[in-house]
């Protein structure tokens, strides 16, 4: 039986734990649902890995109510690196239950990224039933409970937990007709404030200075630092003038938002913004914020994503291909250490975060395949190609 036979005769069990990570919902700040979802997890995925003679029980990490598993028995040789939280609130399995019909799936967080972890976890236990559970003890399943957040509180613990590793495998959802990520653009997130003095707005305008004003002609400072032609994007995005209708406002506010391919673009940004400058005479300006997430730059994922196209045809997947996105994920961290990382290696589908989210079934047996092929090439294990 090949690695792929294996995978495809997991299929059954790997929509049935799909299912029940789905229908326990698990938003990122509900630090309750947080912990459910945790349990839910550990308990799905460890019973799989115990089928395959694999510990079954994770390290728990929680900070601030954001919960972390840790499956893993040695030094970390390969970190399959996945999340458990995800985007939607409370109540939206009433609205949008789980499915099955027609060759999709559907429900909250099938595709960013139940599916991810459910075959991260069977390629792991397939692995295991191949080589033995010895062979695969330099692999570490890390599965975060803060990522659609910033990974605020996890972001320590994933980063000491990569630093040595030879490789970073991140499952994700995938791009556009499965693609891998190969570049992920780096984000910055700041509040720009700018404060002026009160007045009113009918007796004496003249007295104060309008923040609103002054915000305005920093909005223009800032969207002029993006330089779309080598994928740097400013945008300011949410914004705050003033308290009353008939006062000139004392304080206004707006959040700009970030995106670059390079870490030296991200400086160069940052750098821009701390020296934003008030355009109107007594007003100042106060920057919040900075950069949150380096970018995943090509050259930390080309290695890997050649030994992912070598082995790939023993998943039977024969055109995979790769691509750039603007969002970032946990594997901007870990490629920002110097660690070799690929990213998208979870389910092919669409619709992350909307009501539309889905994942193709028949793709989920040979993407299972492929992360436990790329797995036994890192290790160095016999190959368990197409021939058996």
């Amino acid at each position: 039986m090949t690695l792929l036979d294996d995978c495809q005769a997991r299929l059954p069990a790997m929509l049935e734990d799909v299912r029940r990570l789905i229908e326990c919902e698990s938003p990122s700040e509900d630090a309750e649902a947080n912990a459910r979802s945790a349990d839910v997890t550990a308990e799905v995925l460890g019973a799989r890995l115990a089928e395959a003679g694999l510990p079954a029980d994770p390290q728990r990490i929680t900070v601030d109510g954001a919960t972390t598993l840790r499956w893993g028995g040695g030094p970390t040789r390969v970190l399959l690196l996945g999340h458990h939280d995800t985007v939607w609130p409370l109540g939206s399995l009433e609205r949008l239950p789980f499915s099955m019909e027609d060759g999709v799936l559907r429900g909250p967080g099938c595709f960013d990224m139940a599916i991810g972890l459910v075959q991260a976890t069977h390629a792991l236990a397939a692995l295991a039933h191949r080589h033995g559970a010895d062979a695969v003890a330099g692999v570490t399943l890390l599965v975060t409970g803060d990522e659609e957040t910033g990974s605020t509180r996890s972001r320590d613990l994933l980063e000491d937990e990569a630093r040595h590793a030879d490789a970073v495998l991140v499952l994700e959802a995938s791009g556009p007709g499965g693609a891998l990520k190969t570049e992920r653009k780096g984000t910055s997130m700041y509040t720009v404030t700018a404060v002026g003095r009160a007045a009113h707005a009918g007796l004496e305008p003249e007295r104060g200075i309008n923040a609103g004003v002054e915000i305005a002609h920093q909005i223009h400072a800032i969207a002029a630092l993006s330089k779309a032609a080598i994928g740097t994007t400013v945008t300011p995005t949410s914004g705050r003038i003033g308290t009353t209708l008939n006062t000139v406002p004392a304080t206004a506010s707006v959040d700009v938002d970030v995106r670059a391919r390079t870490a030296a673009e991200l400086e160069r940004v940052d750098t821009a913004m701390r020296a934003l400058d008030p355009g109107a005479d007594g007003a100042r300006i106060a920057v919040e914020g900075g950069i949150n997430r380096p970018p995943l730059e090509h050259a930390m994922a080309a290695a890997l994503y050649e030994r992912a196209q070598r082995v790939a045809p023993a998943a039977d997947i024969e055109d995979l291909a790769e691509c750039a996105v603007g969002g970032a994920s946990d594997g901007n961290f870990t490629a920002g250490l110097g660690v070799a990382t690929l990213d998208g290696l979870g389910g092919v589908g669409g619709g992350a975060h909307a009501d539309d989210e889905h994942v193709i079934i028949e793709h989920v047996a040979q993407r299972t395949a492929l992360v436990a092929l790329l797995v036994e090439d890192l290790l160095g294990l016999p190959a368990s190609g197409a021939g058996g």
